[in-house]
């Protein structure tokens, strides 16, 4: 949930995630550190139903925490989060404990630890309604893109060099994608009002200026697919600021604008990939 509006976001299905960015934050790093480590094991399966599920239990958790101590009648849907949470919880906890029982358990203990914990807080700032903070959201996509870390552990029972290479090019790119992405909704809300002021955009600029800075620096140490894909990145949202200055551009739907964002992120992570093949 990302409002404080019982049911606004949540389907009569259930908690299915709505937020795509952050899903794609959550399955590209790992599907990336599981092809780089280049193993096949059904930890790795394991592993993925267990961030799954993390992921998916923070909607439900939200409800529940509201119901206590927000809402001031009972909600509906406080029922459904229940039966979601039990679930999930269920899978969570098979995963969990087949991955300490192969090990390594001190290294899943310390990962569990962390995502618990920001669980905790993610929670928090939902039921306070400040999760559209670009502070919050900068931090979550450094804990989503952890995913990688994960899934070396799981299929080699280690983190490799390689891997804490891809968790910063992912969390970086991720940041300027945010950054970038809350530009264009200030440039809206100034297009409406009429107010200039921009919370985003120097943020934005300065992200890619450090992505091409390392693109280049990269390229000129050797590692050019590492090199090209931070550029890629860089001039991918180099363009859309650009473009932001555009009333008719800022009129685009914000639908198109995300999978125009995915379509980006997919290529600069293949050829991070490439990269550090």
């Amino acid at each position: 949930m990302t409002t404080a509006t019982p049911g606004a976001n949540q389907s009569p299905a259930g908690f299915f995630p709505h937020e795509h960015g952050a899903t794609a934050m959550l399955l590209m790093p790992f599907c990336a550190a599981a092809i780089l480590a280049r193993a096949l094991r059904w930890q790795e399966a394991a592993a993925l139903a267990a961030i799954v599920c993390v992921f998916m239990a923070r909607d439900p958790l939200v409800v529940l925490a509201r119901q206590r101590w927000v809402w001031k009648q009972h909600h509906p849907e406080a029922a459904l989060a229940v039966r979601w949470i039990a679930a999930e919880l269920s899978v969570m906890l098979a995963c969990g404990v087949s991955l300490l029982a192969t090990g390594p358990w001190q290294l899943y203990l310390l990962l569990f630890g962390a995502a618990a914990a920001f669980s905790g807080l993610a929670i928090l700032v939902n039921v306070r309604n400040r999760q559209r903070g670009t502070a919050f959201q900068v931090a979550s996509a450094v804990v989503l893109t952890s995913t990688s870390l994960v899934a070396a552990l799981s299929a080699t029972g280690s983190i490799p060099p390689w891997c804490w290479r891809l968790w910063g090019l992912t969390a970086a790119q991720s940041a300027a994608g945010i950054f970038t992405v809350h530009a264009r909704l200030d440039a809206r809300v100034a297009a409406r009002t009429g107010n200039l002021a921009s919370n985003s955009r120097r943020p934005a600029i300065f992200c890619i200026v450090l992505l091409g800075a390392a693109g280049i620096a990269l390229a000129a140490a050797g590692s050019y697919w590492l090199g090209a894909a931070l550029l890629v990145a860089a001039s991918g949202y180099g363009a859309e600021l650009a473009r932001q200055r555009s009333t008719a551009s800022l009129q685009m739907p914000l639908t198109r604008v995300g999978l125009q964002m995915l379509a980006l992120s997919l290529v600069y992570g293949a050829i991070v990939v490439r990269g550090l093949w």
